[in-house]
């Protein structure tokens, strides 16, 4: 209690100083005042601008590099935009040649099977040629064999030759004639 006694008493005389009381002197107040608003000043006129220009630039980098991401993911979009378009053309592409390549394999197929058939139909062609060949062959074979056999057999029977010329037109007529 003491304490407020004594505050009590200071602040009531009357030739007592207002700032003298609060403990602050008033002579140092008004200098430090000076000093404060010195500094203002010269905060003011040379660190503000400078602080505020590199504010100013960094502000302007932020907002260009949102500017350019934001350009770069519209063009990233754009990008895959174009990348499904191309696969899907590749894709209608790939199909069209898979298509394609199946038609040209059934012609080649459709060919092959035509070749080889004109080929066993001439395969029976030149056997039918060849079987004719060889019955005319074994048809003329055994017409000579029999126009001899029938000359040795008249020779026997008759007993003497005759001439082999009039012998094969003899046999000859009457194989005709039986014919």
């Amino acid at each position: 209690m003491n304490i407020l006694h004594q505050f009590a008493a200071e602040t009531t005389a009357p030739d007592a100083d207002l700032f003298g009381a609060l403990g602050i002197d008033w002579r140092l107040l008004i200098i430090q005042l000076i000093a404060f608003l010195i500094l203002v000043f010269l905060l003011g006129k040379f660190v503000y601008p400078w602080l505020m220009k590199q504010v100013d630039e960094r502000q302007a980098n932020i907002e260009a590099a949102a500017k350019a991401a934001t350009e770069a993911k519209k063009a990233a979009d754009d990008s895959k935009e174009e990348v499904a378009q191309l696969l899907d053309t590749a894709r209608k592409q790939a199909a069209d040649i898979v298509d394609t390549a199946k038609l040209e394999s059934v012609e080649i197929i459709a060919s092959s099977e035509r070749k080889a058939k004109q080929s066993a139909e001439r395969i029976v062609e030149d056997a039918h040629e060849q079987i004719d060949k060889d019955i005319q062959a074994a048809k003329k074979d055994l017409y000579n064999e029999t126009l001899e056999l029938v000359s040795r057999a008249t020779e026997k029977v008759a007993g003497s030759a005759i001439s082999a010329k009039a012998d094969d037109e003899r046999i000859a007529k009457a194989v005709k004639e039986n014919a």
